[in-house]
């Protein structure tokens, strides 16, 4: 079964176009679409209501704007719960500026033994329409940063959000971390990357293939606060590398375990108190 997974937050005149395509793409597959809006004060909601005997849809809505972090979180969570260990879930920007048709590349990659794969702007072949020469940049110094603090083998593109995950590795980090799967949650776009991070830890094996993010065809403005986002880049490196109890050194044996005994591991370091310092106490 494949899960398709679209956050969504006034995407009125890009969200059926979207869907169309998932369907078209996906032709001979088992799928399900799960679609998060995240309150939405256009028709976004009464459109995918209104579409829904088409596809194999289901809705989950949020009654007040929640931002990215909560919306991840609620979506991933839907589909582990409703999800078999050997599915795949992929997670697609509701604003149709993630083509679908890269969606089979993606399962492939997963079939041939990776946990997390992402698509990548940074990799032959990959690109970015629609951005001017300030937001490339900025994109591409935010990304070698990332990958300097963060050095996750087999990545180079660590914000877009277009990746492909093997369900059970989502169903063993909700387990595993609980609420603090996505402990940033407010802060931006910050979760796109923690989600990463997270999972990095956990000794999960990543692989990309390249795309060409498609801005141009993006309907409407940017939902990303760039400052807000940069200051939780910022706060996710020092949780990370915090020498009193950061997340490197508080989970540093948990990828090798997990790697042996996935459900060892979940069980001892869900039972595992983190300690009282300042990066791990961020709580919702």
């Amino acid at each position: 079964m494949i899960w398709i997974f679209i956050p969504a937050f006034n995407e009125e005149n890009a969200i059926l176009t979207l869907l169309e395509k998932v369907t078209a793409g996906l032709q001979g597959w088992e799928y399900k679409i799960v679609v998060v809006d995240d309150g939405s004060s256009d028709k976004t909601s009464l459109l995918l209501r209104e579409v829904s005997h088409k596809y194999p849809l289901q809705l989950v809505t949020h009654p007040i704007n929640r931002g990215l972090g909560e919306t991840e979180r609620d979506g991933f969570e839907y589909v582990a719960v409703h999800s078999k260990h050997d599915d795949i879930v992929v997670r697609v920007e509701g604003d149709n500026t993630h083509e679908p048709e890269y969606i089979l590349d993606l399962i492939t990659m997963i079939n041939q033994g990776y946990d997390v794969v992402n698509t990548s702007r940074f990799r032959p072949g990959g690109g970015q329409l629609g951005l001017d020469f300030q937001r490339k940049f900025i994109s591409r110094c935010a990304n070698l940063f990332m990958q300097i603090v963060f050095n996750i083998k087999g990545v180079r593109d660590y914000s877009c959000g277009f990746r492909a995950y093997r369900a059970g590795v989502i169903q063993d980090a909700i387990a595993l971390y609980g609420n603090n799967f996505i402990q940033l949650k407010g802060i931006g776009f910050t979760s796109t990357l923690e989600i990463l991070v997270k999972l990095k830890l956990m000794g999960c094996k990543f692989a990309e293939v390249p795309f060409v993010l498609r801005y141009d065809l993006k309907q409407g403005k940017s939902k990303m606060v760039g400052s807000i986002t940069t200051v939780g880049y910022l706060l996710l490196a020092l949780f990370y590398h915090w020498p009193f109890g950061g997340w490197k050194n508080h989970y540093r044996s948990l990828g090798k375990i997990y790697q042996q005994d996935r459900q060892t591991a979940v069980q001892k370091f869900r039972e595992q108190k983190v300690q009282n310092s300042f990066p791990t106490k961020i709580n919702s």
